[in-house]
């Protein structure tokens, strides 16, 4: 098939796009370069599947695909915040664009959204049906808006033109391709612990995050997008296994023996969710799905690639 990867040179694109190649298809890759590096498609360009266009969602995209995989969108909060404007607009109108893309030609459509649709959540662990408690006004908003507001679209354009869509929520995910400088918590605490540098927890660390590896995460994208049971979601993909963020830290600087770096804490930024974990059951049920790289085995391939590029 010939597949679309809105997003397709950022940290979870360009692992879906090795894995669409490997699996024969034809890959185009678009991406503005805002988050997403050359770096991480480097190798790629090489294969004559594999073809990478320069362009922005926020504009119409005219090309003949059979299946779009929208991906599209700054997703840690110190590149989503810095023009929080266009981060909205990525999310609603890149939605727009591709399901009207993929109306024109009638390709199936997954859109990749997020965990951040719980906001702080009031339910525990966070299942589908739960319609979530997030603040519309505030500094994390344009994300977790923007994502809300595209899942609305996704569910419109199903329901009114019968576009054949698919709606994946991601959790915490990380892996090799991460950006050093996403401010992400794996990325920021390996950084920070082979620099010797302080690891900067926010708030007392009490707070908790599930962290899926990136294969398992494409995994489970690949199998919602390909699923026989016309199931269009949304449904949860992440790993069940909850920690807390100053469990993680304590054990990546166990995993990077070499470093002298110590905790600190720092005051909670607005809005941060406290609790964080999936319900994975529909995944289980309808894709058959659940996450195989437990949180050490995934670290320890992470911390290396972090040490290549430091």
């Amino acid at each position: 098939m010939k597949i679309l990867v809105t997003g397709g040179a950022g940290f979870i694109g360009s692992h879906l796009c090795k894995r669409l190649l490997e699996e024969n298809h034809e890959v185009l890759c678009v991406d503005n370069f805002f988050t997403g590096s050359k770096k991480n498609i480097i190798e790629l360009l090489k294969n004559p599947r594999f073809e990478l266009l320069r362009h922005d969602v926020t504009f119409p995209l005219y090309v003949e695909v059979d299946q779009i995989y929208n991906l599209a969108c700054p997703a840690s909060p110190v590149h989503y915040q810095f023009d929080p404007v266009q981060t909205t607009k990525t999310s609603v109108h890149g939605a727009i664009n591709m399901l009207g893309l993929a109306k024109r030609t009638r390709a199936k459509i997954l859109q990749a959204s997020t965990s951040e649709v719980y906001g702080d959540p009031e339910v525990h662990p966070q299942p589908e049906s739960y319609w979530g408690k997030v603040n519309p006004i505030g500094i994390r908003s344009c994300y977790d808006e923007g994502k809300r507001c595209a899942e609305t679209l996704f569910f419109d354009y199903f329901r009114q033109h019968k576009v054949n869509i698919r709606v994946i929520r991601i959790f915490n995910t990380y892996g090799p391709n991460m950006n050093p400088h996403d401010g992400r918590v794996v990325s920021n605490f390996i950084v920070q612990a082979l620099n010797n540098e302080d690891i900067t927890i926010y708030g007392d660390g009490s707070q908790t995050r599930s962290f899926q590896y990136v294969d398992d995460l494409i995994e489970g994208m690949i199998r919602m997008m390909n699923n026989q049971n016309n199931f269009v979601g949304p449904v949860n993909i992440g790993n069940p296994v909850e920690f807390t963020i100053k469990e993680l830290a304590e054990k990546i600087i166990s995993m990077i023996p070499e470093s002298t770096s110590k905790i600190i804490f720092k005051d909670l930024p607005q809005d941060d969710p406290r609790q964080r974990k999936p319900d994975i059951s529909i995944a289980k049920k309808e894709l058959d799905w659940e996450p195989n790289v437990q949180l050490e085995e995934g670290l320890t391939k992470t911390i290396e690639y972090f040490k290549k590029i430091a």
